[in-house]
This record gives C-alpha cells, sequence and structure tokens, in this order.
C-alpha cells in the first residue's frame, strides 16, 4: 500500500547503466510502501516522522551483487530521485531508459498509474 506520492520519478543514468531495471522497480515499490531498506534505526525514525512532517524520504536498498541502490523523496513529495552512492566514478549511458509505459510499470509494482 502506498504511504505517500512519488511525485515525478528520476533515475540517473548511472543507476540505469549498473542495475538491472527490474531491480529498480523493486526498490521504488519498497519505497512508497515505506520499507526502508538498508537505513539505519535514526534514518527509519525520520522517515516515519517525515511522512507526516513532509521532510525528505530516504531509502537504501543493497542488491545481491553488494551495490547499493538509493531512493529519495523530498519533503514536498514532488520528485523521487534513485541513484547509486557512488555513481560519480561510474561510465553513464544517457541513451538506456527502462523500455516500459507508466501504466506496465504501475503493473509491475502494484502501484494505480496516474
Amino acid at each position: 500500500m502506498m504511504r505517500f506520492n512519488l511525485g515525478r520519478l528520476i533515475i540517473t543514468p548511472a543507476a540505469l547503466l549498473g542495475v538491472d531495471v527490474e531491480e529498480i522497480y523493486y526498490a521504488i515499490d519498497r519505497h512508497v510502501c515505506g520499507i526502508w531498506g538498508n537505513v539505519s534505526d535514526a534514518a527509519r525514525t525520520a522517515n516515519e516522522s517525515a511522512l507526516a512532517s513532509r521532510a525528505p524520504l530516504l531509502s537504501v536498498y543493497r542488491l545481491a551483487d553488494g551495490t547499493a541502490l538509493r531512493v529519495l523523496t523530498t519533503g514536498d513529495r514532488l520528485t523521487t530521485t534513485v541513484d547509486l552512492p557512488d555513481e560519480r566514478n561510474l561510465p553513464t549511458d544517457t541513451e538506456r531508459t527502462p523500455k516500459r509505459t507508466p501504466k506496465e510499470f504501475c503493473r509491475v509494482t502494484r502501484n494505480p498509474a496516474k
């Protein structure tokens, strides 16, 4: 169940290049449901408080290969960014984009289409 709106979704080129798109979708789905992943207890508590106070929400998911995937939603809930914490060291490929429509994305994440 969605606990907040994602707003505009931004996935950085490095995240698209370095992480399977299905894993990105799964991380976004967990984030919007309030499953914060591999964050500290303090960050988890801050996220729960942020749901009411409109502060930013941060999730970090450790993938099977050890890669960390970060999902951050702004306090105004207008933008959610998916990136890699260490992506400044990775090559980027700006031509790679998910090959799913918003309707297909919502089918994968089981969240209603807007």
